[in-house]
């Protein structure tokens, strides 16, 4: 074999690893892409289901921990009492209504406490019957925290629903998430809290469930096109 050749087939070589490297590329982020468009699906079903049933909190969730994905949008029960009250900034309900919502900090047991929306801001009752002293049962259903500030944080204000932005003002463990209450029991009467519904819940996962179909289509039709390329090349060539 000439010098001349074996240059010639290092170059053949070359150009078909370079090709099939280039084509499992693309195969591979057509399957990445198919693992979104599955996942965004599943969680977007997941978002939309909502299990009537009332479950203990603890049975569910537990402080200092992520809440799990079957735990949020779950209907909860729970009792403790109120150790402190935020106004959470702009906050969008189910209807796109924005408002200012009342939060409590609820204890639940010796040394664990949750956030609890407990209804607008502006009708809050500057007395509250249910004082720091009082046990409250409260049932609501639990959601995630959200990720986006709506507002500035105070001393009496949250920039958003999440436990995490109140750590350095309480030593209790905090449950992630929150919950929009439903219902509170004190002294045995019940009083509807909230009235209340929770903005509809969008995925983590950024697009469209067709979106990302799309893309899988468009990177498998280029790993496809890599492949064909250097036959069409030789078919034109002279």
């Amino acid at each position: 074999m000439t010098r001349a050749t074996r240059k010639k087939f290092a170059s053949r070589i070359g150009a078909i690893i370079g090709v099939l490297t280039l084509a499992t590329i693309f195969v591979l982020l057509g399957l990445w892409q198919l693992d979104r468009a599955t996942e965004l699906k599943a969680s977007l079903a997941l978002a939309r289901t909502v299990d009537a049933k009332t479950i203990s909190l603890d049975s569910i969730a537990t402080p200092n921990t992520s809440l799990a994905p079957n735990a949020i949008n779950r209907t909860v029960s729970f009792s403790g009492r109120y150790v402190g009250q935020y106004k959470a900034a702009n906050q969008i309900d189910g209807a796109g209504q924005v408002a200012d919502w009342e939060v409590g900090v609820m204890q639940v047991g010796q040394s664990s406490a949750i956030l609890v929306v407990r209804g607008l801001w502006s009708e809050r009752r500057l007395a509250p019957e249910s004082s720091q002293s009082e046990s409250v049962t409260v049932e609501g259903l639990l959601l995630a925290s959200q990720t986006t500030d709506r507002g500035q944080n105070s001393l009496a204000q949250i920039s958003r629903l999440d436990s995490a932005v109140i750590i350095a003002a309480t030593d209790l463990d905090l449950y992630d998430g929150y919950v929009l209450a439903g219902s509170e029991i004190l002294d045995g009467a019940q009083e509807e809290r909230s009235g209340l519904s929770a903005e509809k819940l969008r995925s983590r996962i950024p697009g469209f469930y067709w979106q990302h179909l799309s893309y899988v289509v468009i990177w498998w039709l280029m790993a496809a096109v890599v492949l064909y390329l250097p036959f069409y090349r030789r078919k034109v060539e002279p």
